[in-house]
């Protein structure tokens, strides 16, 4: 099917104010790759996910590439988010290097406590 694994802009957040939404009254869920901050039921269209990566990781370049990562590891798990939740997740330096597989063990962690809590 194409385009089913694909990152569209209705799934990412982008808005500054849905950032600091999340942040100040979401969850945090803390991990050895990432941090992320976790607020359910803030859109009522499905989940949304936006990704920061603070520049003492390094620069544009570098930054990019954690963020393109970041991405790739959620692309696919997306769709096992139950509920709607709208998700920041902050990438730790650790994130650059770890393996494909790492990532998306951690992220998949993520979802599950994410769908576990009620």
């Amino acid at each position: 099917m194409p385009g089913r694994y694909n990152f569209p802009k209705r799934v990412r957040l982008l808005r500054s104010t849905d950032f600091r939404r999340v942040y100040d009254q979401g969850s945090r869920f803390s991990g050895p790759l990432f941090a992320a901050f976790c607020l359910r039921g803030a859109v009522e269209d499905g989940s949304r996910i936006g990704f920061t990566v603070p520049r003492a990781l390094g620069k544009a370049v570098v930054r990019n590439r954690i963020k393109r990562r970041m991405r790739e590891a959620v692309r696919f798990r997306l769709d096992g988010l139950k509920l709607s939740w709208s998700i920041v997740i902050n990438p730790r330096s650790r994130s650059l290097t770890a393996p494909t597989a790492e990532l998306e063990r951690e992220v998949e962690r993520l979802f599950q406590r994410c769908n576990g809590s009620s």
